[in-house]
């Protein structure tokens, strides 16, 4: 009898389980026909959600600024992004190269406080110098209240399009008549030099004569035309910043002091014992009394953007 009821037992349990399993399974399938499938997200339809990251030519190098830095006004995050030279209105062409390239300078701002940066001077060996300009004109087409309504502003691109489009490396340093267009200037020229301590990668000479060059023929022109109260000359890599002036000139020793406490380039410059004749900013500040600098980018690939935008508010409120 016990074994008679156990067996019933069981099968009424067996019973019970199997509808159960029944009625869940046709709630699963109504619960699931009666929902709305969800919307896939797509790059085209979700707002705020950036497709493609910026090319490698726009990014902005990491800068570690120095801790003591007072504050100022906020620059902008980046460079244009728009073709400066078509946009710009006060494009200037100052003279041309060995190769018949012209000189391009682009002025900002109309006061009487005259400010020069000049990039390029050694070509497709420094060509980060050239990209950082360019940048800078972009900021400044976008930006032009950057510059104060007592200033005028002149940028020259690039003093030697001929190394820049010969080649980017070493072969690109000379202009086309294979001179340092740096040790062409006529104060303290020499047409050779001491090679100790200095750049040697390529045979390079100083000119058959100093201001022997056209590229530098056209600059002093220039300068001897809109006599700027300053000057920055850009250069890479990394040895700092190199106040002009034999022997020493204390405007632009002011000046090197102001920018170095903005930025991380070392400041007194690297001494490798280099016997620098013939340059832009010893001949600036000792013939023309023009305080004026070298500042010398952390590599031959960065524009150090950020920090050189801090270089620009510096240099453009600067006075001698």
């Amino acid at each position: 009898m016990n074994q008679r009821l156990k067996q019933t037992a069981l099968a009424l349990w067996a019973v019970n389980l199997t509808a159960l399993c029944a009625v869940m399974l046709i709630a699963g399938l109504r619960f699931s026909a009666s929902a709305a499938p969800l919307p896939a997200l797509s790059p085209t339809t979700a707002p705020g959600v950036l497709r493609n990251p910026l090319p490698t030519a726009t990014r902005l190098p990491a800068v570690t600024l120095r801790p003591s830095l007072t504050p100022w006004r906020t620059p902008s995050l980046g460079p244009s992004l728009t073709p400066f030279a078509a946009q710009s209105p006060n494009r200037l062409v100052i003279g041309f190269s060995v190769e018949n390239r012209p000189l391009e300078v682009y002025r900002f701002g109309a006061g009487a406080s005259v400010k020069l940066i000049v990039a390029g001077i050694h070509g497709g060996y420094e060509h980060n110098t050239v990209e950082l300009a360019a940048a800078l004109i972009g900021y400044l087409n976008d930006n032009p209240q950057t510059v104060p309504p007592d200033t005028s502003l002149y940028i020259l691109q690039n003093l030697n399009p001929d190394g820049y489009a010969r080649k980017l490396g070493v072969e690109g340093r000379a202009n086309a008549n294979n001179v340092d267009l740096n040790r062409n200037w006529p104060y303290n020229w020499k047409k050779d030099w001491a090679r100790d301590g200095c750049w040697l990668y390529t045979p390079i000479e100083g000119g058959q004569t100093e201001a022997s060059e056209p590229e530098v023929q056209a600059l002093i022109a220039f300068i001897d035309q809109i006599r700027p109260q300053a000057l920055i000359s850009y250069h890479s890599a990394a040895l700092g910043i190199f106040p002009g002036g034999r022997p020493d000139y204390p405007p632009s020793i002011r000046l090197a002091q102001a920018i170095a406490d903005v930025t991380d380039y070392p400041y007194p410059p690297i001494d490798t014992g280099c016997d620098y004749t013939g340059n832009l900013t010893d001949w600036a500040a000792n013939t023309r009394g023009i305080p004026a600098v070298d500042i010398e980018l952390t590599n031959h690939r960065d524009t150090d953007f950020q920090v050189n935008l801090r270089v620009l508010q510096i240099f453009l409120d600067w006075k001698p």
